[in-house]
């Protein structure tokens, strides 16, 4: 009798085991599809309401507008569009990385030629980043396009996080036949067990207020690299902070610590 009820125990035992597995998946879908749509509500809404309020304004007012209020409802306009374009490029380029359908357009290319535009897109202010590029001739083999893509949302993300009047430091260097693209601030950091989840699209780094976007730029920028075949870690800033460490396939085959 006593082997019969451990049997059964150990039969239910399995049983549970096999329901929790089926529910697992549901109750994480529920937890993206509830951080996509809290996500959603304020950031395609906020500037959806600011373009339609300055259209309506402009249509409201006709010819009574001067021409300088009229071209700055038309800049408001452009500039909520255009971060609604933004924003939609985003989460359909996240469906196609988790689709595995990205389309790339791989060629040799120096890094520098995508950090540069980079930074200018973000348009920085004068000391904001130090740039110490250590990579020779070595050129990587990726999309130029996602590159740039990629570094300028790891450098935002940087920037974002980092204390007042403390630089981001951007560096390259060859190893083990491939680039490395290092980007270290020196704000609060990620504690290590929660590195690989600030790469899981929606998520933000813990932020509460809702305005620091969809928080898909990490997921986003590691499943750019991926595609390319290169791997985007987390590490420590030495001295406090966080490093995103880029690698990718290098045109430049030497070995580590030969001159390039």
């Amino acid at each position: 009798a006593f082997e019969d009820a451990v049997g059964r125990e150990v039969v239910e035992h399995r049983r549970l085991q096999a329901a929790a597995s089926e529910i697992e998946p549901i109750v994480a879908s529920d937890r993206v599809r509830g951080a996509l749509l809290s996500a959603l509500s304020h950031d395609l809404r906020k500037p959806l309401a600011a373009a339609t309020a300055a259209i309506g304004g402009l249509r409201a007012a006709g010819d009574t507008l001067s021409e300088s209020d009229g071209r700055e409802l038309l800049e408001t306009a452009e500039e909520s569009l255009d971060a609604l374009t933004g924003l939609v490029t985003d989460l359909l380029d996240v469906s196609r990385v988790q689709a595995g359908a990205l389309a790339l357009s791989p060629v040799a290319v120096d890094p520098a030629e995508v950090i540069i535009p980079a930074l200018q897109e973000l348009d920085l202010a004068p000391g904001a980043v130090d740039l110490a590029l250590e990579h020779g001739h070595g050129q990587v083999i990726a999309d130029p396009v996602l590159l740039q893509r990629a570094v300028s949302n790891l450098l935002a993300n940087a920037i974002r996080f980092s204390p007042p009047g403390a630089a981001v430091e951007i560096s390259t260097r060859i190893v083990d036949r491939r680039v490395e693209i290092r980007i270290a601030d020196h704000g609060p950091g990620v504690p290590v067990d929660r590195r690989d989840e600030i790469f899981t699209p929606f998520q933000r780094l813990g932020d509460t207020d809702n305005t620091t976007g969809l928080g898909l730029g990490l997921a986003l920028s590691r499943g750019f690299v991926e595609a390319m075949h290169g791997t985007l870690e987390a590490e420590s800033t030495p001295g406090g902070g966080l490093t995103m460490a880029v690698a990718l396939p290098s045109t430049v085959h030497i070995e580590e610590g030969e001159p390039t």
